[in-house]
C-alpha cells in the first residue's frame, strides 16, 4: 500500500487544490499538505474518520461521496482522489464521471480482483483473501470486483481518458506489459474527461 500512497503523492503537483473522496483518517491529505503544500479537502462518511482529520488539521466534511460531488462546480479542483474506495461505492461510473467533472484530473486506486492469487483461490473453491484483499466473504466492505481490463473497458465506453496507469504487486511497481491484469495486486489510474 505504501507504493500506491507514494505514487499518489508523486503524481500531485505542488500547490494543487485536492479533494480526497473517502479520505479516511486524513493521512494522505496531511502528507500532501506537508510535502506538496496543497490546499486539500476531504469527504468521509465515518464520523470517527472525520474526527481524526480534524485532529490532524485536515479540512473535511462528513458526507456520502455517492451524492457529495454533485453540488461542486466544474473544474473546482486540480486533482480529485478516490483511493481504495471505488470497489465499495454504489455508483462507481457516476462517481468517476463526477470526479473528472469536478477535477482537472482524477486519481483512482483499487485492488485488482483478476490477480493470479485471486484466480487461484477461486479455482480451489474459495473466495479470495490476500494481503491486498484481507477480508472474508462475510465481512468485506467490497461490493464490486474490478480488474485492470474491465476498468479500461468502462473508461473507453464512457469516453474517460486514461492518462496514466501504474500497477503494483507485493514487490513494488510493475512494468507495463501483457501480464498486468494477471500480476498486479493494486492499480492506480490517472483520468480526465475527453
Amino acid at each position: 500500500m505504501t507504493d500506491i500512497f507514494d505514487s499518489i503523492v508523486s503524481n500531485v503537483t505542488k500547490n494543487n487544490r485536492v479533494l480526497d473522496c473517502g479520505c479516511g483518517d486524513g493521512t494522505l491529505l496531511e502528507t500532501l499538505r506537508k510535502q506538496k503544500q496543497v490546499i486539500g479537502y476531504g469527504i468521509d462518511f465515518d464520523s470517527e474518520n472525520v474526527m481524526a482529520c480534524i485532529k490532524k488539521g485536515v479540512s473535511v466534511f462528513q458526507g456520502d461521496i455517492n451524492d457529495g460531488l454533485k453540488e461542486m462546480p466544474d473544474q473546482s479542483f486540480d486533482v480529485v482522489i478516490l483511493s481504495h474506495t471505488l470497489q465499495q461505492v454504489r455508483n462507481p461510473i457516476e462517481i468517476i464521471k463526477e470526479m473528472c467533472r469536478v477535477g482537472k484530473h482524477a486519481i483512482v486506486t483499487f485492488p485488482n480482483f483478476a490477480h493470479w492469487r485471486c484466480r487461484w483461490k477461486l479455482l480451489r473453491g474459495y473466495i479470495p483473501e490476500t494481503k491486498s484483499l484481507p477480508y472474508s466473504w462475510y465481512n468485506t466492505p467490497n461490493i464490486r470486483v474490478i480488474s485492470s481490463r474491465s476498468f479500461k473497458k468502462v473508461c473507453l465506453q464512457e469516453n474517460i481518458i486514461i492518462k496514466k496507469q501504474i500497477a503494483f504487486n507485493h514487490h513494488g511497481q510493475l512494468r507495463h506489459g501483457w501480464g498486468v491484469n494477471l500480476l498486479a495486486e493494486q492499480l492506480l489510474f490517472i483520468l480526465s474527461k475527453s
